[in-house]
């Protein structure tokens, strides 16, 4: 067993660690628990002696300081589960050497091509190491990039005394997935003043602002008789959905909005002729922009509505996740010491927000500020995701720099 990152990386990733929404349990799938063993018993051999996966499927560890200052703790965090959107079983990890530039076929599928118009950060990768699938599954990069990074980064500390720190702590989740990534974590037990997601995607990047996020269900109840009977009676709880969607404006929309546009985006439809439910995801760097959204959404809804007099609808808000930028604004010191990290680790510090959420949105506002520090994959959620090895050292180097960053400022 070696213990590069991309050594690392390649064992994590053939892992089947798919998360599922539809299951009640923690974690959602027993099989995310087989790579928590995996790292829990890494961790021990690097010389972690705390190092533990609890019932809820979360991985704890401590690297013990060794400095004589008092250090703020830090965390460094990554998620163990890979998107419910493409199949994560049977990953056949695919190596590009020496990278020569120009478009990259995947063995396993003629049909799924990483072309460079659409992935323009590969011709940043000319001469690197690139890791792909073989086009039928995603990869996993998401985020086990982040954990061959972290432990990684573990093994470099504990092997080098000379590097002075405090103490750090890890944390491996499942779940983050399908967002219930921090619903069971131990804060108390975790023990960290501050931490760091490697969850992100370019090298350099730092993101300290997420949208907020909230879920709406809409259910819609009809009126059913016998289609034989049905004039001027019958009102499709199908067709009133369909009419709510067909309704939904076009420019607030995923595929019509970027940089700091938020969006109305239904992810899921069932119904019968009685009854009918629609789920959305609303998305909004401000709780003012969510809000309106979510107004615009139920007065599609009571418009639509109001042509069939016989029918109901109830309209329900969960709140997912809150713009972490409102907790980190209030501690400067956490982002720009990242700044500082990144920018020993040879690479050119971006600060920047992401059009999506991490584990660290919801644990900013459960008291451990959280920003995200990049960790080097691309098209996450699909069989083109790819990573270079490259950009993953730079992650490591990034969580060297980083400990060594709060205990020189300590």
């Amino acid at each position: 067993m070696t213990d590069t990152v991309l050594d690392r990386f390649l064992r994590y990733v053939v892992i089947d660690t798919q998360s599922d929404p539809a299951s009640s349990t923690q974690p959602t799938t027993g099989k995310q628990k087989d790579l928590g063993r995996v790292l829990v018993d890494e961790l021990l051999k690097i010389g972690l002696a705390d190092a533990h996966l609890d019932e809820h499927g979360y991985v704890y560890a401590t690297i013990p300081a060794n400095s004589d200052k008092t250090v703020p703790v830090i965390c460094f965090c990554s998620h163990m589960d890979t998107a419910p959107d493409f199949s994560g079983t049977n990953v056949k990890p695919q190596i590009v050497r020496n990278y020569a530039g120009g478009d990259i076929k995947l063995a396993g599928d003629a049909g799924r091509v990483i072309r460079v118009s659409d992935h323009p950060e590969l011709k940043n990768q000319i001469g690197n190491d690139i890791v792909t699938t073989d086009g039928t599954t995603l990869l996993g990069a998401d985020d086990k990039a982040g954990l061959a990074e972290i432990m990684t980064a573990a093994r470099l500390l504990v092997d080098n005394p000379d590097i002075r720190h405090g103490t750090i702590k890890i944390l491996f989740t499942p779940d983050e997935e399908v967002g219930r990534g921090v619903n069971k974590v131990d804060l108390k037990k975790l023990g960290a003043d501050f931490a760091y997601t490697m969850d992100g995607e370019t090298s350099g990047h730092i993101e300290d602002e997420t949208f907020s996020a909230d879920g709406v269900e809409i259910s819609i109840s009809g009126v059913a008789i016998h289609p034989g009977f049905a004039k001027d009676r019958m009102e499709n709880a199908i067709k009133i959905a369909g009419a709510i969607i067909d309704r939904l404006p076009r420019d607030i929309a995923p595929e019509t909005t970027e940089g700091r546009q938020g969006f109305i985006h239904p992810t899921g439809v069932t119904g019968s002729m009685e009854k009918a439910s629609l789920s959305f995801i609303i998305r909004d760097f401000t709780d003012k922009g969510l809000k309106e959204k979510e107004t615009l959404l139920e007065a599609i809804v009571k418009d639509v509505i109001s042509a069939y007099p016989g029918s109901t609808y109830h309209f329900q808000v969960k709140e997912q996740y809150r713009n972490m930028k409102v907790v980190l604004d209030r501690h400067p010191e956490i982002v720009e010491n990242a700044i500082e990290a990144v920018r020993r680790a040879g690479v050119t510090p971006v600060r920047g927000s992401i059009r999506g959420g991490t584990d660290g949105s919801r644990l900013s506002f459960m008291g451990l500020p959280c920003p995200n520090i990049f960790a080097g994959g691309h098209a996450f959620h699909s069989p083109l995701e790819w990573v270079s090895r490259q950009d993953m050292e730079k992650a490591v180097k990034t969580i060297v720099e980083l400990a060594k960053v709060w205990e020189e400022r300590a």
